[in-house]
């Protein structure tokens, strides 16, 4: 794969599951499959950037992960803060910008100040957006908007019957950033776990055994292919698949009798 197609990604997310297990069915300690997975984010983050995704979006540290052993945690904080000040050299020679999404405040100070420096080298720079989910939960992010339009509600800067959806969008942490196309989700196991719940509404799964330490350029292309061979309907229907549907539905014997021969 070399270029954007028609059925492309323009924004990605992921889910890197697998950091652990990848290190325990290898005989090290869970950190070092975290310490492993830096490797991938740094290759699909410039693949991303290099084939014309405009944002991609990495589901780096849940609002759960902080029930986590506190050993584990400590050793989190430390690769985070360690990437984003190693990495800059790589995020600048990519033109790419970074940003990050939930309650950042939660993160140690020393972890927001390498993040804020970070995001201010790279504002300027007109490449690909690399989101990062830090102390991030759907539910959280949820709860957090209905917090913020109550409080308008209650300051009368609006009334009830004038909330809809793009009033909740508004109030998600990054409501510009249009929707995931794809989210891509490593090591096999089939569910959210509670990541950009609003905004994947519509998005494309792609799930794969392969844990995210061994990620790599391959695996985002078998991803981004799959992704091109689906039909993005958005709850409608294509006109002629739809009364093939239909017929079949409302005369299935009739169907079945053409398709064995016995009707014409």
């Amino acid at each position: 794969m070399t270029e954007a197609s028609p059925a492309f990604p323009a924004h990605v997310a992921i889910i890197m599951d697998g950091n652990g297990r990848w290190a325990e069915e290898r005989g090290m300690v869970r950190t070092k499959g975290h310490e492993a997975g830096v490797d991938s984010v740094r290759a699909i983050t410039r693949e991303c950037a290099r084939l014309g995704v405009q944002s991609l979006t990495l589901y780096a540290f849940s609002v759960e992960n902080w029930k986590r052993p506190r050993t584990e945690v400590t050793q989190l904080m430390r690769y985070l803060q360690r990437f984003l000040i190693e990495e800059r050299a790589e995020i600048e020679q990519n033109r790419v910008r970074l940003s990050a999404i939930g309650r950042i405040a939660d993160l140690p100070r020393s972890v927001r100040r390498e993040l804020a420096r970070t995001q201010e080298l790279s504002a300027k720079n007109d490449g690909m957006l690399l989101r990062l989910a830090l102390s991030y939960g759907g539910r959280t992010e949820l709860v957090d908007a209905v917090r913020r339009i109550a409080e308008d509600v209650r300051s009368g800067r609006i009334t009830p019957e004038k909330i809809n959806e793009a009033t909740i969008r508004e109030m998600l942490y990054d409501p510009h950033t249009p929707d995931p196309d794809l989210l891509i989700r490593t090591a096999g196991e089939m569910r959210l776990s509670n990541f950009l719940l609003w905004q994947c509404s519509y998005s494309e799964l792609y799930v794969t055994e392969v844990c995210w330490p061994e990620f790599r350029e391959s695996e985002l292309h078998a991803a981004f292919e799959s992704y091109s061979r689906r039909v993005r309907k958005f709850g409608a229907v294509k006109p002629s698949r739809a009364l093939g549907l239909g017929e079949a539905l409302l005369h299935p014997l009739r169907a079945a009798r053409r398709a064995l021969g016995g009707e014409s």
